[in-house]
C-alpha cells in the first residue's frame, strides 16, 4: 500500500531523513522504532503530506503524495486516521464534537448519522455515554481512547498512530495496545505506529522497522527485532547504556 523511496528531509543542515527506505504492507501493522527526536513523527508528518521532503518519494496505492496539491493531500487525507501523541483533543467542544470533526468538516452526514457513529465509535473504544463530556473532565486513558474514536470516524483504511502509549500509566498502555489490537483486527485497516516504547511494539506490530540516523537499519517480525545481533537495534531494544548508539556519549557530565 505504501512505498517510501529515498526520502529525504534536513532542519537547519541537519538530515533527518537521509535517503530512507520502506515498505508497509496492506493490512499490517508495522511499527517504527528509534531514539526520541530521530525522525519517527517526522517520517509520519510526511506520509500524510503535512510535510513535504527535500527529495524521494512516497507512493500511496501507487500515487505520490509528494506531487499532490492542497485538494488531492485533502482527498488523500480521507483515507486515513489519526491518533496524536497527546490526543490533541478541542478544550473547547465535547466529546461528541471532538470525535465527529472531520465527519462533520468533510463529509454531507445529517445530525442524526453523525450522532449514531459517533456513538459506534465510542462504544468500539470502550467510552459508552460520555458523548456530553469535555476533555478536561477526562483523565489521559480515556482521552487516549477519544482520540482513537475520532481516527476511526471517517472509516479509514490506514490509522496513523504517534507514541499511542506515551503519558499514561503501563496498565492503560496495555490497554491501549489491546484496544489498538482490536481494532484492527475487526477493522481490517493498516496501522502505521512510532514508539519507543518496545513492550507496546513487539505487541501491536506485525513488522517493526528500527529508525537511525536517518535510515531504516533493520526490519522484521517482533521475534526477529527482539533477537537481532545488529549491534544497534539490539542496544536499542534492550535498553543498554553503552554500545553504537550512545557512542561518544560524556554520561559522566550528563549526570552532572
Amino acid at each position: 500500500m505504501i512505498e517510501i523511496i529515498n526520502l529525504c528531509k534536513s532542519f537547519d543542515g541537519h538530515m533527518v531523513l537521509n535517503n530512507l527506505n520502506l515498505n508497509i504492507n496492506t493490512g499490517e501493522t508495522t511499527v517504527i522504532i528509534g531514539r526520541s527526536g530521530c525522525g519517527k513523527s517526522v517520517l509520519l508528518k510526511h506520509i500524510i503530506g503535512l510535510m513535504k521532503p527535500d527529495d524521494g518519494q512516497i507512493l500511496i496505492d501507487g500515487k505520490d503524495v509528494t506531487k499532490m496539491d492542497e485538494k488531492e493531500l485533502n482527498t488523500l487525507r480521507m483515507q486515513f486516521g489519526m491518533l496524536f501523541q497527546g490526543a490533541a483533543l478541542f478544550d473547547s467542544l465535547n466529546v461528541l464534537e471532538n470525535v465527529a470533526f472531520n465527519m462533520i468538516e468533510h463529509t454531507n452526514a445529517g445530525p442524526e448519522e453523525v450522532k449514531k457513529r459517533v456513538k459506534e465509535c465510542l462504544e468500539m473504544v470502550g467510552l459508552k455515554g460520555i458523548e456530553e463530556k469535555k476533555p478536561a473532565e477526562l483523565s489521559g486513558g480515556m482521552r487516549k481512547r477519544v482520540g482513537l474514536a475520532r481516527a476511526i470516524c471517517i472509516r479509514p483504511q490506514i490509522v496513523l498512530y504517534d507514541e499511542p502509549t506515551t503519558g499514561i500509566d503501563p496498565i492503560m498502555g496495555d490497554a491501549i495496545n489491546d484496544l489498538i489490537i482490536e481494532l484492527h483486527n475487526k477493522l481490517k485497516v493498516t496501522g502505521i505506529a512510532v514508539t519507543h516504547d518496545m513492550t507496546s511494539a513487539y505487541k501491536i506490530a506485525d513488522r517493526i522497522a528500527m529508525l537511525y540516523n536517518g535510515k531504516i537499519v533493520a526490519v522484521g517480525t517482533p521475534n526477529e527485532i527482539k533477537n537481532s545481533k545488529d549491534p544497534i537495534v539490539h542496544q536499542f531494544v534492550t535498553g543498554t547504556g553503552k554500545g553504537p548508539i550512545t557512542e561518544g556519549i560524556d554520561f559522566e557530565h550528563l549526570v552532572t
